[in-house]
């Protein structure tokens, strides 16, 4: 299951709106003959991939799938009929399919007679690669990730607005590698007009770019970078984050990055619109400057937004923190 997670996350972003799945084919003996993972929409999904690398050796052997193979006939054929093809005795897989079209896939293997078993490093999965597309299965929405870099009085930028920079060199290049597995940035036009940011993936070996999304009702000035040919951009002329978010669904996207500044923030965190924090915390003080977060809806801590964190680590210099919304504040 290891490798199959790890063949899930090399095609993070690559997939959507299908899931990033990885498969790990054994032969009966228990050898390694076939890995794959899901391909861009309307290609082949992981099973079918891992299948044809594997061959006749899957025959009487076991496939390891992060998600439970799907049953139902859509761009592509059925993953199950692909398994019992192949004559594959066992499946082991990590989490059930939450979509009611195309879940249903252990049973049809079962009724087969192929030994199923379910639920094998399952938090690891849900919370890895699959995460948002689970997300996007179950709500109907993309999974909204707030990304943002402060320093540790919370201040974004200075009081004379000069922000560059904030994190370090290593935070924003962990930033750039983020970019290229997500499916879309989001800003607002004060961003556009304050910064005039590029919203690309930078850096070596970079072969894709998410869409790059704005969000306001302003027009974007000429010469703004997010008007170059470097990726695509879509100006969603609204301030209402359901709409947004529609919007992305309709185009596909299940991963976002939501990456504006603490008006636009703000408005997603009052909505219930984020599901995950990633803060970027630098050594720094400044003691005055626009904060990480306005109007988020609090008036009282009594209503302040609950998080859960679940991670903490270093960046270089400074503090990662991986923080989700708690589910009566996300699902609504």
């Amino acid at each position: 299951m290891a490798r199959a997670i790890a063949a899930s996350a090399r095609v993070r972003g690559t997939t959507s709106p299908n899931p990033p799945v990885g498969c790990v084919v054994l032969d009966a003996a228990g050898e390694l003959v076939g890995e794959g993972a899901t391909r861009p929409p309307g290609q082949a999904h992981a099973e079918v991939v891992a299948l044809a690398r594997a061959g006749e050796r899957a025959r009487g052997g076991t496939a390891v799938v992060t998600l439970e193979p799907c049953s139902h006939q859509g761009r592509t054929p059925p993953c199950t009929d692909a398994l019992l093809r192949a004559g594959v005795a066992r499946v082991v897989h990590a989490v059930a399919d939450p979509n009611p079209k195309a879940a249903g896939g252990a049973q049809v293997l079962r009724a087969a007679g192929v030994v199923v078993e379910s639920g094998l490093r399952a938090e690891e999965v849900a919370l890895g690669p699959l995460r948002a597309w689970l997300h996007f299965a179950r709500t109907g929405r993309p999974h909204v990730t707030w990304k943002y870099a402060a320093t540790l009085d919370g201040r974004t930028a200075a009081e004379d607005g000069t922000s560059r920079w904030i994190s370090s060199a290593e935070s924003r290049a962990e930033v750039h590698g983020l970019r290229t597995a997500i499916d879309a940035i989001v800003v607002g036009t004060g961003t556009v007009l304050a910064d005039n940011p590029r919203l690309t993936a930078r850096g070596e070996g970079v072969t894709r770019q998410p869409l790059r999304v704005v969000v306001g009702e302003s027009d974007l000035p000429p010469g703004s970078h997010v008007l170059d040919d470097e990726a695509e951009t879509v100006h969603v002329r609204t301030h209402d984050p359901d709409e947004v978010l529609a919007e992305l669904a309709r185009r596909g996207a299940v991963d976002v990055l939501l990456e504006g500044g603490p008006t636009l923030a703000g408005a997603f965190v009052r909505a219930g619109r984020v599901d995950r924090v990633l803060a970027y915390v630098a050594p720094k003080l400044l003691g005055a400057g626009p904060p990480a977060l306005r109007d988020a809806g609090v008036s009282t801590v009594t209503d302040a937004v609950e998080l859960v964190v679940e991670q903490v680590g270093m960046c270089g210099p400074d503090v990662r923190v991986s923080a989700t919304i708690a589910a009566t504040t996300s699902e609504g």
